[in-house]
């Protein structure tokens, strides 16, 4: 169950990253040829290496940081249409992959009572 919780949390991490970058620079920009909104992959950078190597803390502060995706993915696809609706779409199902994956391997990844 660990193992799976890691990999979907890795997985949708990593997938999260190239779908805000291909969405900013090339599938859907807010401006014609890219936009400095690309830079919202940045902060997903920061706990990828903890994420990768499966330290628990680095799961927990992380999974508040992707409640800020969530949020942009729900109201994005609420007011944009086409395409842009679509990855937003995307983005709030990622988002909530690695959140509750990431909940999940916390919570069982505890140490234990003593």
């Amino acid at each position: 169950m660990i193992r799976s919780l890691y990999l979907a949390a890795c997985s949708s991490l990593i997938g999260l990253i190239f779908l805000c970058l291909a969405w900013e620079l090339r599938l859907a920009p807010v401006q014609t040829g890219g936009s400095w909104l690309a830079l919202k992959c940045l902060p997903l950078l920061a706990p990828l290496f903890g994420i990768l190597n499966g330290r628990r803390y680095s799961y927990q502060w992380a999974s508040m940081l992707i409640l800020l995706y969530f949020t942009e993915g729900v109201v994005r696809a609420t007011t944009e249409k086409g395409l842009s609706q679509w990855l937003a779409v995307a983005e709030t199902v990622l988002s909530l992959v690695f959140f509750c994956a990431a909940v999940g391997y916390a919570r069982l990844n505890r140490p234990a009572a003593s």
